[in-house]
């Protein structure tokens, strides 16, 4: 949101009060309070008649400062706010004639006392810069046009700065430049709108910033002021979190502390899902066709998805199978389960008119009303629609009773569908909660109420939603896919700019609609999205209006899909241990360049590649005659596909077939392959292959192989001597050691 005309002039309809002065300083305990006058004061005459800004530092926890920025306190409003888990902190509070500091850890807050001068610096443990609020930067803004309130605050970026996250975003990976609103939206991929809205981004100078407030945050990133990150929010207080955790990754450890981290995966969600796709016609005839085809195509399937129509039409949702389609659920499930598959159903939080719990809902006040008491409907999406009110306890437990009992029909997990076009206008909650801070914070309530069900049913571990909306802290009710995409190398592009994006946004796992949502891909399309899809945390193939299965595009389709499958089966020993860092670290699976060479400047901006846990390099192929130009960090680097070593530091250009792409192991690992091909839940550790990839003389690598409840089962510390490979273990299962 622009408040300016250039760096000078303010627009016509807003009155800006800039924090302009520091003129009291008050430590109390564990915080610092400054008082910021919107005027220099040179004498008593100078504090009447103008506004004042209250600025409070507080520590949640180390190497964390909260920024509270207040203008009117008295403001009544009831807002949702960011489930945030603090941790004891012992902040150091200190002041001299020229500074008053705040320290949280390895980071302060400088506050500079000068006369008519106005400065905050944050500080890293050596006293280096790494950002600063300072002139013309923290304000109060009043629209007088339409009476509304705003606070703002600006950090400054350093030549070279790059700012990346804010959520999963289909725009440019590398956030500079852009005007960003956080509003959750279905806007499909191709559109600068946000299914995935966090309030949080960080930099390649190891700092990260999180504003604590769920409304449509707005943010100008190297926009109106070029040199800064501004961000700004509607009413008379702001508060922001300066987390410092001097690498990416160390950012992103606080971050997820702070927020929450994902939690453990069953294994064999890992493995590949098929689904009815959307508008097709489908029964069980027709998707028992689909998994025999998998099985006498020898393709490992793991999940069966149901989209919206295994209920009838205009009843979404009611939670019964349709009767026409599907005459004996129960026993539908129960072969399925029999033949080693788990269900995935679709549901959103609507509920159409015409299903029985429209009136059930609406008569015991479940349903989102307007203030005039009307229950809130629209005919967008389903006829006479109403939206489940998660705010009220009771609701959710209503609601959720429906759920359970198609979970103990024997439906595995959820496809929690929509949640993004939450009204806010002429809307009161139960709990009375302000409409416009619930419309993003509708999709946290939705997802933890559901995925809190799942490990009710089903027992921690083996939760599992398939999420599309999401805000801030949402990653603890995973996984989240892409949402809409197009059937083409450019939607293929922009769905991994989206994915590095919500990474960098402390979202550990994250999937997509192989080969595009609309339309139907060509064959070369497909074959490429099927090698990005099985080398992404999760993969499934879902579509609109065609089904996704590969003998429907061409013969290669089928061994393509099987070679990528099979291979994502066997490396589950080394996926399982990455996922096991995203829970215990918060660090994600597929992984932005940036996260593992920090150092390397040209990995800033590389949106075209990733790496999926630390040692594996992808580069998915976006064209149809096969070429690829990649980077390659400094090393040597080992395809795992051929075995060719490349020397790093330096650009690549290849042509690959459709049975091959860039995937490169990276020097000094230790890469543990499954011995099963056919699955991705078995035993890691029975019939391990250790391959070696130019591990340095005189260093260890330990690799830990977990059993499928996420504990550690075996460990293998291997060293190279003397220019051999020793392996010591705990375990007496078979291994085999393979030196590249």
């Amino acid at each position: 949101m622009k408040f300016t005309r250039g760096y000078w002039l303010t627009r016509e309809n807003y009155k800006l009060s800039y924090a302009t002065q520091c003129v009291r300083v008050t430590a109390s305990g564990d915080q610092l309070r400054v008082l910021s006058a919107c005027r220099p004061v040179h004498g008593r005459g100078d504090t009447l008649s103008d506004g004042a800004l209250d600025v409070t530092f507080t520590a949640p926890m180390p190497n964390v400062i909260r920024v509270s920025i207040t203008h009117f306190a008295g403001k009544a409003l009831k807002a949702p706010k960011f489930e945030i888990h603090e941790t004891q902190c012992h902040p150091i509070v200190s002041e001299n004639d020229q500074y008053a500091c705040f320290t949280s850890g390895n980071l302060t807050a400088r506050v500079l006392k000068a006369v008519g001068e106005w400065q905050v610096d944050f500080l890293n443990e050596r006293g280096e810069l790494i950002t600063s609020s300072s002139y013309r930067g923290m304000a109060h803004a009043f629209d007088k046009d339409t009476g509304k309130a705003y606070m703002i605050d600006s950090l400054m970026l350093d030549v070279g700065e790059y700012v990346y996250g804010l959520g999963e975003r289909f725009t440019p990976y590398v956030k500079n430049g852009q005007s960003v609103d956080m509003w959750n939206a279905d806007g499909g991929t191709a559109s600068e709108l946000a299914y995935k809205n966090v309030p949080f981004y960080l930099t390649n100078r190891g700092y990260g910033v999180l504003v604590e407030d769920t409304s449509d945050v707005r943010y100008e990133i190297a926009s109106e002021k070029v040199e800064r990150v501004q961000f700004s929010v509607e009413g008379e207080t702001l508060t922001y979190d300066i987390i410092y955790g001097g690498s990416p990754k160390g950012v992103l450890e606080t971050y997820t502390a702070m927020t929450g981290r994902p939690p453990l995966l069953p294994a064999w969600s890992f493995g590949l899902w098929l689904s009815t796709s959307f508008t097709t016609n489908y029964d069980e005839e027709t998707a028992t066709s689909f998994i025999r085809g998998m099985r006498e195509r020898d393709i490992p399937l793991s999940v069966f998805h149901f989209d919206c129509f295994w209920m009838r039409g205009y009843n979404w949702c009611d939670f019964e199978w349709d009767p026409e389609t599907f005459p004996d659920p129960e026993g539908m499930l129960q072969r399925y389960h029999d033949m080693g598959l788990r269900v995935c159903c679709w549901m959103n939080p609507y509920i159409a008119q015409q299903s029985p719990l429209f009136r059930e809902g609406m008569e015991k006040g479940y349903l989102l009303r307007k203030t005039n008491g009307d229950v809130w409907q629209t005919d967008l999406w389903q006829a006479g629609m109403g939206i489940l009110d998660v705010t009220n306890p009771a609701a959710r437990e209503w609601y959720c009773g429906y759920l359970r009992r198609i979970l103990r029909m024997g439906v595995d997990c959820l496809k929690t569908d929509f949640g993004e076009r939450i009204p806010v206008r002429d809307i009161a909650y139960f709990d009375g909660s302000s409409p416009l801070h619930m419309h993003n914070y509708y999709t946290h309530l939705y997802n933890e109420m559901v995925f809190n069900l799942l490990k009710q049913e089903r027992g921690e571990g083996e939760a599992i939603l398939f999420a599309r909306s999401a805000t801030a802290g949402g990653q603890q009710f995973p996984v989240h896919w892409g949402g809409d995409n197009s059937a083409s190398y450019v939607s293929m592009a922009e769905t991994l700019r989206a994915g590095l994006s919500l990474s960098m946004s402390g979202f550990g796992y994250w999937s997509h609609d192989i080969s595009g949502f609309e339309s139907t891909a060509p064959a070369h399309v497909y074959k490429r999205w099927v090698q990005f899809g099985l080398l992404s945390s999760h993969s499934r193939l879902h579509g609109s209006s065609s089904y996704r299965v590969p003998w429907a595009f061409d013969e290669e389709s089928v061994a393509v899909a099987r070679k990528f499958v099979k291979l994502k089966c066997r490396l589950m020993p080394y996926l399982y241990g990455a996922m096991v860092e995203a829970h215990e670290r918060g660090i994600p699976m597929l992984r932005p360049m940036l996260l593992e060479f920090p150092l390397d400047p040209a990995c800033e901006t590389l949106d075209r590649q990733y790496t999926l846990g630390g040692s594996l390099l992808v580069a998915p192929v976006f064209r149809e005659d096969g070429q690829v130009a990649y980077y390659l960090p400094d090393g040597v680097w080992t395809s795992l596909l051929s075995g060719e070593k490349a020397k790093g530091g330096r650009w690549v250009k290849e042509t690959h077939d459709f049975m091959s792409l860039p995937l490169m192991v990276r020097e000094g690992t230790v890469l543990p392959l499954g011995a099963r091909d056919d699955r991705p839940d078995y035993d890691y550790a029975d019939g391990v292959e250790l391959h070696v990839y130019r591990l340095p003389e005189g260093e260890t690598r330990t690799v830990t192989l977990y059993n499928l409840q996420g504990e550690a089962e075996a460990e293998y510390r291997v060293s190279m001597r003397a220019g051999e490979v020793e392996v010591e273990t705990d375990t007496k299962k078979p291994y085999t050691v393979i030196v590249h």
